[in-house]
């Protein structure tokens, strides 16, 4: 229990579909803390970018607050300024099929249901099947770097002073959550 309470800048990572937004949702509810999307903070209208240095800044004044429960990885732009700042680090690790099904399944259901992501942009079926930007695409080569760079990342003196949970199925994830209060 001690330890939930100290529990207050949670980092949440995980491939498309492995359930990161849920839980950070839920774990931020819970806690009675802010949750902050990353998607939503770099997809602006019509899928635009911001630019790098906006997105670092943005991201720097979040997680400069006290408590949060940030979800997304953007390593290559943010590096591990989140990992750093966060007390809690979460990595959804489900196998590959696992996550690739739930992504198939909630992206057909938005297509279909024209759901709005964020900032007006709608998911659409080439944009999960085909091309260079392929969200099951880039689930596959996500999950293969984060094979190895997680447990890198976690191992590294960056990460001595951090809990961290590498939970590898929906069940471990839901009794995992069942322990947080709220």
């Amino acid at each position: 229990m001690d330890e939930l309470r100290r529990m207050r800048r949670v980092w949440v990572i995980g491939i498309s579909g492995s359930g990161k937004t849920t839980l950070a949702a839920e774990l931020a509810g819970r806690l009675g803390v802010p949750h902050i999307e990353l998607d939503a903070m770099h997809h602006g209208p019509d899928w635009a970018e911001p630019e790098l240095e906006q997105f670092r800044a943005d991201v720097a004044a979040v997680i400069a607050g006290e408590c949060w429960v940030v979800d997304g990885g953007y390593q290559r732009k943010l590096g591990t300024m989140v990992p750093e700042a966060a007390d809690t680090l979460i990595w959804l690790d489900l196998p590959l099929h696992v996550s690739m099904l739930r992504t198939a399944r909630r992206s057909l259901g938005r297509v279909l249901r024209r759901t709005e992501l964020w900032n007006g942009n709608r998911e659409t079926l080439g944009g999960l099947f085909w091309g260079r930007e392929s969200l099951l695409g880039w689930s596959v080569t996500q999950h293969r770097i984060y094979e190895h760079s997680l447990p890198e990342l976690f191992a590294s003196p960056k990460c001595a002073d951090k809990r961290i949970l590498r939970l590898r199925s929906a069940k471990s994830v839901r009794a995992w959550l069942a322990t947080v209060p709220g």
